[in-house]
């Protein structure tokens, strides 16, 4: 029972660092970005209003949404807009239309992650950098470069991996919920009254009185759930009891004491409106504060990069994007990688929103779109996870999801009138890697195509090369096929240029599913094709890690004698050569055909003995 209580709390104070550094540090803009909007009048009844809607926000979409609801919708224990994709369209295979339509709008949702992904630590770091401007106006000038040189060195530091310092990433993020609960209690102790703006009644009235205003700054409200979905997101790491407990325990409370006191200082002193957070501290805290907002802010941006790790390899295991570099940062956790093109990618693009949008003001008018669309698409595959697989009634499945879709909806279309303000910008991001999966996904669909076209039987072709057996060597071959039984391109052109055969071979397709894990025992399925030859699917989940040589080191349990040592692994090296076909607009086919050359090296990502590999080279016209 100790050791238990012991794990909940490790596990709850890893929440609070990865799950809610992101959310935590949203009272850095929430307020401001609202009542800085110019829409508001600054009256005490609409502080009051404003506070409330905020607050209401966060029980709605956070504690009601995400915590109570979407939680429950695990894939064997795992989380994310990948997870939830792959559960919602298993739910509904029977209708192939329904399940592909669900597809689709999930992969652009998973897209939509990255356009996300760069706005949010920029304004992150940015807002906690400006507080020196707080302490004086001569370090405005030291703000952009302060926040460059920050951020470089977050994205520099990636490739020696987060072993070393995610231990502190619970306390220190601990730490900082507490200073911003103890700066929202000092306040709030001036003006205990602020407290009345809990009565939804408050929030109620606002959006009644104002509702043009209204709609307008769901634009800003939308700032208080920065990082929402990290919570279904990070599931899989730290379980929902733990997420839950670090919400409604530490969290939620913090981020509600911080905020009414932002509240209560604004109506003490209606000046702080330019940047409350940071006026809420005394002079000698200033500096303090700034460093410890800066910390807060790069453990959140350190969570979301690690997070872009993951969805990355999860969506090429699916399929939808063409393999990358991946280097393990830890000899125990498997999960800990660093993929060195996605890193840089996201440096530059979040460097670049720096630059072009200058503070955090102009980059929370880009912020709202990509995650307001991102939970529109959550609840829509919420809906269909309660009624197709929790088998719930059709008005029970409605209006548990079809309330959260109206509030996605008015935060989404309050969005879209920041579209020309900067919101294009994450969904420019979001659109190109959506069109990059698409391209890639069709491409590799007209390639097993045009494969599959000219492709050997198996079995017929061992049959007649039985007839007249080429020499066989001693040793065991592996040859990786697309499509089991059919003969690979590797194994042809082995036989034409060496005219021998291994007296072992063995003919292996490697299969990636929509479902998480895929276990031990259903790894492998081996059927035997006579003449010691062998046929090997190879299944994995989208979160397992591919290692071929060790999947194939339990067919001695099946009869084959895989031997690592004495086998040689033999892959065909493809080259696409487009030839602007009516399949596929011309400018997707180059694209394709660049992903491909470009694409990392199977032998890497299936885990294949460097020393071990036989690559023979084919080119194949689209």
């Amino acid at each position: 029972m100790q050791t238990s209580k012991s794990s909940l709390s490790a596990l709850t104070l890893g929440a609070i660092g990865v799950v809610y550094g992101d959310i935590g540090t949203s009272v850095l803009y929430s307020v401001k970005e609202v009542f800085g909007s110019g829409y508001v009048p600054f009256t005490p009844a609409n502080v009051y209003g404003v506070l409330s809607v905020l607050f209401w926000t966060l029980t709605v979409i956070v504690s009601l949404k995400y915590v109570v609801l979407v939680l429950r919708a695990d894939n064997n224990g795992e989380g994310g807009l990948v997870a939830m994709l792959a559960l919602a369209s298993q739910t509904v295979k029977d209708k192939p239309r329904l399940s592909s339509t669900l597809f689709l709008v999930g992969m652009f949702g998973t897209s939509l992650f990255y356009g996300d992904g760069v706005i949010t630590p920029a304004i992150s770091v940015l807002s906690a950098v400006e507080g020196l401007e707080v302490i004086s106006p001569h370090f405005t000038r030291a703000v952009i470069p302060l926040t460059l040189v920050i951020l470089f060195l977050l994205f520099f530091v990636q490739k020696r991996g987060t072993a070393g310092i995610g231990k502190f990433f619970g306390p220190i993020t601990l730490t900082w919920f507490f200073c911003i609960a103890l700066l929202g209690i000092h306040q709030i102790l001036g003006h205990p009254e602020i407290l009345a703006a809990l009565s939804p009644h408050h929030a109620v009235g606002f959006i009644w009185n104002n509702p043009g205003t209204s709609f307008i700054i769901l634009g800003s409200v939308v700032l208080c759930v920065t990082g929402a979905e990290a919570l279904y997101a990070d599931l899989g790491h730290f379980g929902k009891k733990p997420i839950r407990l670090a919400w409604f325990s530490i969290a939620m409370p913090a981020l509600t004491l911080n905020y009414f006191g932002q509240g209560a200082l604004l109506l003490a002193n209606p000046e702080a409106v330019k940047n409350p957070f940071y006026m809420m501290a005394p002079s000698w805290a200033l500096l303090p504060m700034v460093i410890m907002a800066t910390m807060a802010t790069v453990i959140a941006s350190q969570a979301l990069i690690t997070g872009a790790f993951s969805v990355t390899r999860q969506v090429i295991q699916l399929g939808y994007l063409p393999r990358f570099e991946v280097r393990h940062t830890s000899v125990k956790e498997t999960g800990q990688i660093y993929m060195p093109l996605v890193n840089w990618g996201l440096f530059v693009a979040i460097a670049l929103a720096v630059l072009l949008f200058r503070n955090s003001g102009n980059l929370a008018a880009a912020y709202g779109i990509a995650v307001t669309l991102d939970m529109l698409i959550t609840t829509t595959l919420t809906f269909f996870v309660v009624r197709y697989r929790w088998n719930y009634p059709l008005a029970v499945c409605i209006l548990a999801t079809g309330f959260f879709f109206i509030v996605d909806l008015a935060f989404f279309s309050s969005n879209l009138l920041k579209l020309f303000e900067g919101g294009w910008f994450p969904l420019l991001i979001g659109g190109t890697v959506f069109t990059l999966m698409m391209t890639w996904r069709k491409g590799r669909d007209l390639l097993q195509e045009r494969l599959h076209a000219d492709a050997l039987n198996l079995r017929e072709f061992l049959e007649s090369a039985w007839r007249h057996p080429p020499t066989r060597v001693p040793g065991t071959a592996v040859f990786l096929s697309g499509e089991p039984g059919t003969v690979p391109h590797a194994l042809l052109h082995n036989l034409k240029h060496n005219k021998v055969l291994h007296e072992r071979n063995i003919f292996v397709t490697v299969r990636n599913h929509e479902v998480p894990w895929v276990g031990l025992d259903k790894r492998v399925q081996a059927e035997s094709l006579g003449g010691d030859c062998w046929e090997v699917l190879i299944h994995y989940g989208f979160k397992n890690e591919p290692d071929v040589p060790a999947a194939l080191a339990q067919l001695r349990t099946q009869g084959c004698m895989f031997e690592s040592m004495e086998t040689s692994y033999f892959l065909s090296r493809d080259v696409i050569i487009p030839r602007m076909s009516h399949r596929m607009a011309p400018w997707r086919e180059k694209l394709f055909a660049q992903m491909h050359r470009n694409a990392s090296r199977v032998s890497d990502f299936l885990h294949l003995p460097s020393n071990s590999v036989v690559e023979l080279g084919s080119k194949i016209e689209l």
